[in-house]
């Protein structure tokens, strides 16, 4: 059975696993999917620090094989999201059980083995059942959708109100649609053409490129105004100095993503614009919330490139991710695990 191990810096190793017994409150996942994520690159690089070995793959969707005798909600043959992430079990809210409020939960393939592998068995409770209306390849968007909702959720903004999203990569576009959703007016800026035509395909309005206009076009966006919000996408590597610039004073800035790749906030004009600044790096508690989104059409998924891989090299997969100048930004790397 298939089961990447990450052993160290750039080095992933198939070692098959035992048979895992399922427990009372298990059960047991045949993965049917796993999407290659920038989060699953940096870790893979490095340049995420992770105590090894570990298996990576944090995003991942599966149909249940076996149904311990005390798991409720859940049966086998059903399809299931495999949750990335989890309550750590030792901050404050989870020693008073109140696990669902986790102020640091464990993240797939970091903090706990991920899914990059055939069969995963875990509690009941770490999946999520898919509706028949969300397919498994959409149903892999669960949790940018889920981060998207928490980053509104952060913002509180009223309707109407104008939303810098810095990046419109594929957490990046979700965000900005999410946005949209909720009736706010997401202000789209990316150095990508391709990204920035496929966020106007999907219905976002104002969408500029990160050049010498784009002073001029927020101005003209916000009727001089600046934004109410900005939100800078970890992964996107662009300029982390907009996330101040576009901002109006006494306004909220929102570090989103599920790559902490390392990058300087300028504190000068945080400390100047009066600005507060927090970050969303994960979808937990939310994934209810996006399969709904999802189930009612709110994300249009069906502009980003899929590739879905049947025969692969994880190492050259990841690898070719860590290069920025070969990212195609909003591309969707599937590996199809053998069925």
């Amino acid at each position: 059975m298939d089961n990447w191990i990450l052993k160290g810096p750039a080095t992933l190793v198939n070692e098959p696993v035992r048979e895992q017994t399922v427990g009372a409150g298990e059960v047991k996942v045949k993965v049917a999917y796993v999407l290659a994520s920038n989060f699953d690159a940096v870790l893979y690089s490095g340049e995420t620090k992770v105590r090894y070995p570990k298996t990576i793959g944090r995003f991942a969707v599966g149909r249940i094989t076996e149904v311990g005798a005390e798991c409720y909600g859940v049966e086998k043959n059903m399809r299931v999201l495999l949750l990335p992430a989890r309550s750590c079990g030792h901050c404050l809210s989870c020693k008073t059980g109140n696990g669902d409020e986790c102020s640091s939960p464990a993240i797939a393939g970091r903090d706990f083995d991920g899914f990059l592998r055939d069969f995963v068995v875990c509690n009941y409770t770490d999946v999520a059942p898919l509706p028949d209306a969300v397919g498994d390849i959409d149903a892999l968007c669960t949790e940018a959708v889920a981060l998207a909702e928490r980053v509104y959720d952060e913002l509180e903004l009223p309707a109407g109100g104008r939303v810098a999203v810095i990046g419109s990569n594929f957490a990046g576009n979700i965000l900005a649609q999410v946005l949209q959703y909720h009736k706010l007016i997401p202000i789209v800026i990316d150095n990508s053409p391709q990204a920035l035509e496929r966020a106007k395909n999907c219905g976002i309005y104002y969408s500029f490129a990160a050049d010498d206009d784009l002073a001029e076009n927020i101005n003209e966006a916000t009727s001089g105004q600046l934004c109410d919000a900005s939100v800078y996408t970890t992964c996107s590597r662009i300029d982390p100095a907009l996330t101040m610039r576009v901002l109006a004073n006494g306004k909220r800035a929102v570090l989103a993503g599920f790559a902490p790749i390392d990058f300087n906030i300028p504190a000068r004009e945080l400390c100047e614009k009066n600005a507060t600044l927090t970050s969303v790096m994960s979808g937990f508690g939310y994934a209810d919330t996006a399969l709904n989104l999802l189930v009612h059409k709110a994300v249009n998924t069906s502009l980003f490139e899929k590739e879905i891989l049947t025969e692969y090299d994880p190492n050259a997969v990841y690898g070719s991710m860590g290069d920025a100048a070969s990212v195609k930004k909003g591309k969707m790397t599937i590996f199809k695990m053998i069925i």
